[in-house]
């Protein structure tokens, strides 16, 4: 059996080969793909029936079993997810620049993939395929290590993964599964051979990533989002998008943790939302003048170093603020620079709002749950970004990709140009 080292260098070997491969062939893979899926799932529900029960006998947490699930449903997306995919343009071979830098010298920047790619991602079997197909589609080679709940659906999605893959023609070596916790380590190491890693997972998880590799890392570690409830504001609304944006999905990143709530609207606002939250068998944990807005029975009084919390649970946090500054202050310090948004009817608030609040994301009227690659039209996403350098939000293809610079020229010299001899005009061209 090969080692992680063995696999990451075959695997650098073959990314040269998956790189020049044509869109028609990778998009085959991914038509390819969705069919075996679908002709199989019988199989993989069954595959994921046994780690279901796995994690309910081994008391696994119910955010974490949420995600565990691979049902009819699951299927169907992520199906959807790859037809989507597959009609998306070409992220490689795109010229974004073309300069003459001199007559007969083109300089021209071309999109391409970025090599070898180690995933390491939540127990969340759709994650796998989503993760898969953008690197198939965007020509980039992966090595995949999902959570240990869900081995046994992993497995299967993997192997019908990969045979599809190779049967559409494209490099056996393209794309591997990791399984076991160690293996891990042994990728961190793979420096030479690996050029990124994107770790999907807790805090604490991302930082051991980040402090035992040389290899760059992108993602994220909490989605710590937040709703801001304006004084100006259609409160029916607020209350509808803040339920969709704790309850819709409460496991995922992309779930509203923290509401800030203007305090001119407080004594009106809180307790509707608090008998909405209730009705939802949502938690209020709220600061005291929270509590003294609404029953205090049902809001657990929280302090300021509370709202450093994901609770991936049916539990917010609730603050007053004074206004929208204090809002802006609040999320800047206690977020986790991932999706937040504003509710109000003023347009010059929600434009300071979206200019100040430094995230990923930041809307105006709508729920943080539209933090999504599927939902932006990428087709999937191989997680969400809340760095600022090469890609930030949703990673879709485009943040699959980086580019290289390609000079066409005939004998040209730069000593010709050192002595003045010869002179760049750098033309731009269409």
């Amino acid at each position: 059996m090969s080692t992680i080292e063995e696999i990451a260098r075959n695997m650098k070997e073959s990314s040269a080969e998956m790189a020049a491969s044509d869109v028609e062939k990778r998009n085959r893979a991914l038509v390819m793909i969705g069919d075996s899926l679908r002709e199989h799932a019988e199989e993989i529900f069954k595959m994921n029936d046994r780690d279901m029960e796995a994690a309910a006998s081994n008391g696994v947490a119910e955010a974490v079993v949420k995600r565990l699930k691979f049902d009819g449903h699951k299927l169907d997306d992520v199906c959807a997810g790859l037809d989507m995919l597959r009609k998306l343009p070409d992220p490689l071979g795109r010229v974004t620049m073309n300069r003459d830098l001199d007559e007969g010298l083109n300089l021209q920047r071309i999109t391409c993939p970025i090599g070898v790619i180690g995933v390491i991602f939540e127990a969340r079997p759709d994650a796998l395929v989503q993760i898969a197909s953008l690197c198939v589609k965007s020509g980039n080679c992966a090595i995949l290590k999902g959570g240990k709940e869900t081995v046994n659906t992993n497995r299967i999605l993997f192997r019908l993964i990969h045979d599809s893959v190779v049967k559409a023609g494209l490099p056996e070596g393209c794309l591997n599964q990791a399984e076991s916790h160690a293996e891990i380590d042994e990728l961190l190491k793979c420096d030479k051979y690996v050029d990124l890693l994107i770790p999907r997972g807790s805090n604490a998880f991302v930082r051991y990533i980040m402090d035992n590799t040389k290899i760059p890392v992108m993602g994220h570690a909490d989605g710590i989002c937040h709703i801001y409830v304006d004084e100006d504001c259609d409160q029916e609304m607020a209350i509808r998008v803040i339920l969709d944006a704790k309850t819709q999905y409460t496991a995922a990143c992309n779930a509203v943790e923290t509401l800030l709530v203007h305090k001119n609207i407080a004594k009106e606002f809180l307790p509707k939302l608090a008998k909405a939250l209730t009705d939802e068998n949502v938690k209020m944990r709220g600061t005291t003048d929270v509590a003294g807005a609404v029953d205090g029975d049902t809001v657990e009084l929280i302090t300021e170093n509370d709202f450093d919390t994901e609770y991936l649970a049916l539990t917010v946090g609730v603050k007053t603020v004074e206004d929208l500054d204090e809002a802006i202050r609040h999320i800047n310090i206690h977020g986790s620079h991932h999706t937040d948004s504003i509710i109000t009817n003023d347009d010059e608030k929600a434009a300071r709002f979206m200019q100040m609040v430094d995230s990923a994301g930041v809307y105006h009227n709508c729920s943080t749950r539209f933090s999504d690659g599927f939902r932006y039209g990428f087709g999937a996403e191989v997680g969400i970004s809340t760095g600022k350098i090469h890609a930030r939000g949703p990673v879709g293809l485009a943040g699959l990709t980086t580019y290289k610079y390609k000079l066409y020229g005939h004998g040209q010299i730069v000593g010709d140009y050192a002595t003045g001899k010869k002179k760049f005009h750098h033309v731009e061209k269409q």
